[in-house]
């Protein structure tokens, strides 16, 4: 297996990937999202804040993970304000429990560590949930989520 960065080239490939990783979630794909995803892809690849892995076997995409940049405001525990955010981590489901995530993880964990991140965060899926955990991801309550629904209104 052949685990390398992708390229700008396999954005539409990316985008499938990124479905299908979304679907797995039991996230219903209830709305067309290629052009965002598009749009995403290219923008975040482009300015480098966002580096997406890939894994190959017989030159066929089987798995894929990405870490994104973000800045944030220095703090007392983070000097330089920068974090890290491991996301897109999907394998194909007949070559799960290889170890294929796990080594993509330490990947991309060292790929924050080379750009002096001293901040990782990711959102589990139930699926990969052991995966992080074993890795050395703990649970934290830093985080709290509020949903905003689109302003429909005609302004009358």
């Amino acid at each position: 297996m052949n685990y390398r960065k992708a390229s700008m080239d396999e954005i539409h490939q990316l985008i499938e990937l990124r479905k299908k990783q979304l679907i797995d979630e039991g996230i219903e794909p209830y709305q067309n999202i290629d052009a965002e995803l598009l749009s995403f892809f290219n923008h975040k690849m482009s300015d480098g804040s966002l580096i997406e892995w890939i894994v190959e076997d017989n030159e066929e995409i089987i798995a894929t993970g990405a870490v994104m940049f973000y800045d944030f405001p220095p703090s007392y525990s983070n000097k330089s304000g920068k974090k890290a955010y491991i996301t897109n981590m999907y394998t194909r489901e007949d070559y799960r429990g290889q170890g294929i995530a796990t080594r993509m993880l330490s990947i991309l964990v060292d790929e924050a560590r080379t750009a002096g991140i001293s901040k990782i965060w990711l959102g589990a899926s139930k699926l990969g949930r052991p995966v992080y955990k074993k890795f050395g991801f703990q649970d934290t309550d830093e985080w709290l989520e509020l949903n905003l629904q689109p302003d429909n209104s005609s302004g009358s």
